[in-house]
């Protein structure tokens, strides 16, 4: 007998729920209570759905209920039972209102939004998202990217069917006023559904079981918006498995999609043509034709944020005669930009106000830090330097920040904010060194990326004075994950040195650039002049010694491999007096071998070995080994050039002898395999010659040396008959010139 259909709403619904609850059969309800086991399967399927009075205060007796059980349980019970009519039928004054109410479909959603435009990505996930058993939809996104706007629009216009009724209610989980009680939201839905005010259930408990029983048995769609948890969304969940529930939230709700397996359906910024759309819709047509550059730009500096595209829609609609380049010739302030795109209490900064309010005080100031970092990007490293904190604690708090829609990760363990969210954040207090703290976390890093990416070489300089050390450094466990960090961190790296160089921090401008000089090395032809210049009017505005010349060396380099000779000549010159003067003979020796690179490419290859030679000198006699092959590796380029192969083979064959680097590929290696390989070729020695090219190419391929790669294999192509040569060149011609 205990094998009955399950109940599909109402009374049904309700007993079987609190007699499961209890932990009863229905044979010992039934003996429990006195009523049939018959009858109660006959209630329980919805075959009875009214009870009498007694019934029911005897089930309630053996299930053990207190008053207000008592009271749930006879209550739906009335809603069963046969109403008898007055004398004559005539019913009483409202009874035909009331019976029309009860019957009326219950929609209480806002009306639909206006100007909606574009999103059908976001709408097909949606329906894709509803579909199923049940189904909860998670609708997450930023503040002011237009989730509710989503929302509405499709349950108005999508070709959704909800022929039971649709519910909504503003959770305000993100809002000035507070969140609603749970029973004030349950008293709403319950009266949608026809129970009358005076019947409402006491408890928030009692109110959300029968919120579940009414709504069993119904297609309905139930839109929870603006959402602050789960916690606050679970007892809201109807308990049919025809209904739809959709929730709106500036937090991921993980915990919705761990107990109830709600489908997340992600919301982002328009694409610039939304963003134009959307700006037709309010200001029309012709005035956003009339200005397309202007409204690509206005929609650019809006980020794509729906907000602030109407506001900025808004201000432009009230002064008609205002043109779209004005307003964003206005925006592109970023000192006033927010302010622009705020409308008395609607805006940027008030949305991001609220959200912000929900965060703990440690998550707040590590937001209010990020907006101190003057580039695009941030690891746990970079966001630890900024709130004084260490790499862990950041982490966590820049998870909670995007959890709440604040930060992007972009890829692994790097974040980003929106460009409106970066300016927020920036106008926040967020205490004193915050720049100069992430300038020497770059600082810290790039040393120790220099020390892996080229071991063995001297530091790069002295830390400054006034050093703020991080909590924690990056460590690279060798090449290729040092060149990885530069490849990933170049672009926020150029923004550090601007930053610092415009706040006057000239001791940490040129020391940062200098950290790079691996990859500069590695990439000669990318474009690093501008960066250098600003790394030399630092040294010189800090007046020091020691950076100065370095500043000038590597200068020098990159002008001679960009072909502007006399330039390099000029700095390389100056390098090599500044550093005699100061008695820096590594400095010296490092000036005289890039010196002798620009006097070679003039034609001066007898001066430029001289030079070489000083430098080997001056790095014996500072017993800097590695500088001495550097000079010997440059002596034997310059001895090969002059067709002196036996002299070039001969110090190519000692500056490779002083280490093992034989799987390193560091960029000397590569080039004293080269010169090898072609004064092998010089002495007639063919076959080993072709070898020593072969694998310094193959050395360059594998580390992403392309510079070198297309060095040895332009050689090898005269000289071998190798049929996949041209190919290989033509690969690493390509990645050279498409390289950014």
């Amino acid at each position: 007998m205990g094998a009955c259909t399950p109940a599909t709403g109402g009374f049904g619904a309700l007993l079987r729920g609190l007699r499961t609850a209890a932990g009863l059969s229905q044979e010992e309800l039934a003996h429990a209570s006195g009523v049939s086991v018959r009858a109660l399967s006959d209630m329980e399927r919805g075959q009875s759905r009214g009870p009498q009075r007694r019934t029911v205060q005897a089930l309630a007796a053996a299930l053990g209920l207190d008053a207000a059980g008592c009271r749930e349980l006879e209550y739906t019970a009335s809603l069963g039972r046969p109403r008898r009519a007055l004398k004559n039928d005539v019913p009483p004054p409202g009874a035909a209102e009331s019976a029309v109410a009860q019957a009326r479909v219950p929609d209480l959603l806002p009306r639909a939004p206006r100007g909606f435009h574009g999103r059908a990505v976001e709408l097909v996930a949606l329906s894709r998202a509803a579909a199923g058993e049940a189904p909860v939809c998670l609708v997450v996104g930023p503040a002011g990217v237009g989730k509710t706007a989503i929302v509405l629009h499709w349950a108005h216009h999508g070709s959704v069917d909800f022929p039971d009724g649709r519910l909504y209610a503003d959770l305000r989980g993100f809002g000035d006023t507070g969140a609603p009680a749970l029973m004030e939201v349950l008293r709403e839905f319950l009266h949608a559904l026809g129970v009358p005010h005076g019947r409402m259930p006491e408890s928030a408990n009692r109110a959300a079981a029968l919120f579940r029983s009414l709504a069993a048995d119904r297609r309905l769609l139930v839109v929870l918006d603006n959402a602050r948890d789960s916690e606050q969304v679970r007892p809201l969940l109807p308990g049919g498995r025809r209904c739809v529930t959709v929730v709106t939230s500036r937090h991921r709700l993980p915990g919705l999609i761990v107990t109830d397996n709600a489908k997340p359906v992600a919301v982002d910024v328009l694409a610039p043509e939304d963003g134009i759309m959307l700006l037709a819709e309010v200001l029309g047509t012709e005035r956003v034709c009339e200005e397309p550059v202007a409204a690509r730009r206005l929609a650019e500096l809006c980020g794509g944020l729906p907000l602030a595209l109407r506001v900025a829609a808004a201000r432009l609609a009230q002064r008609p005669g205002w043109s779209l380049g004005a307003m964003a010739a206005e925006l592109s302030d970023e000192t006033r930009r927010l302010s622009l795109l705020d409308v008395e209490d609607t805006g940027v900064r008030a949305a991001l106000r609220v959200t912000l309010q929900q965060l703990p005080r440690q998550v707040f100031r590590q937001f209010a830090s990020l907006g101190r970092h003057p580039g695009t990007h941030v690891d746990r490293y970079a966001a630890a330097a900024l709130a004084d904190t260490d790499p862990s604690t950041a982490e966590a708090s820049l998870e909670r920040l995007a959890v709440a829609h604040l930060v992007t990760e972009t890829a692994s363990g790097r974040w980003t904010m929106h460009d409106l969210v970066r300016l927020y954040a920036r106008s926040l207090d967020a205490g004193p060194d915050g720049l100069k703290r992430v300038l020497d976390h770059y600082i810290a890093t790039g040393l120790a990326a220099v020390a892996a990416a080229e071991p063995g070489n001297e530091e790069c300089f002295p830390l400054p004075a006034d050093h703020l050390p991080p909590a924690a450094v990056r460590k690279f466990d060798d090449r290729p994950a040092a060149v990885a960090w530069y490849a990933a961190e170049r672009d926020d790296l150029t923004l550090a040195v601007a930053a610092a160089h415009a706040a006057g921090l000239h001791d940490r401008t040129w020391r940062i650039v200098l950290t790079l000089w691996p990859l500069i090395v590695w990439r000669v032809r990318d474009g690093w002049v501008p960066l250098l210049e600003t790394a030399l009017e630092a040294a010189r505005g800090d007046a020091d010694q020691h950076g100065e010349p370095r500043v000038l060396n590597v200068l020098g380099w990159v002008l001679i491999e960009e072909g502007r000779i006399e330039e390099a000549l000029t700095h390389l010159g100056a390098a090599s007096a500044l550093a005699s003067r100061a008695g820096d003979a590594v400095a010296e020796a490092n000036a005289l071998i890039v010196l002798g690179v620009a006097q070679a490419a003039l034609g001066s290859l007898d001066e430029a070995a001289e030079g070489c030679e000083r430098a080997v000198e001056l790095a014996r006699k500072a017993d800097d080994r590695t500088i001495e092959r550097l000079a010997l590796q440059h002596l034997a380029r310059h001895r090969a050039d002059a067709g002196k192969w036996r002299q070039a083979l001969d110090t190519a064959t000692e500056a490779l002898a002083f280490d093992d680097r034989s799987g390193t590929a560091d960029v000397p290696r590569v080039l004293l395999l080269m010169v090898k390989g072609e004064a092998l070729l010089g002495l007639g020695y063919e076959a080993e010659g072709i070898d020593q090219l072969e694998s310094a190419a193959r050395e360059a391929e594998t580390s992403g040396y392309d510079d070198g790669a297309v060095r040895a294999l332009g050689v090898l192509l005269r000289v071998s008959a190798d049929g996949g040569l041209p190919a290989r060149y033509d690969a690493a011609v390509a990645r050279l010139t498409t390289r950014t």
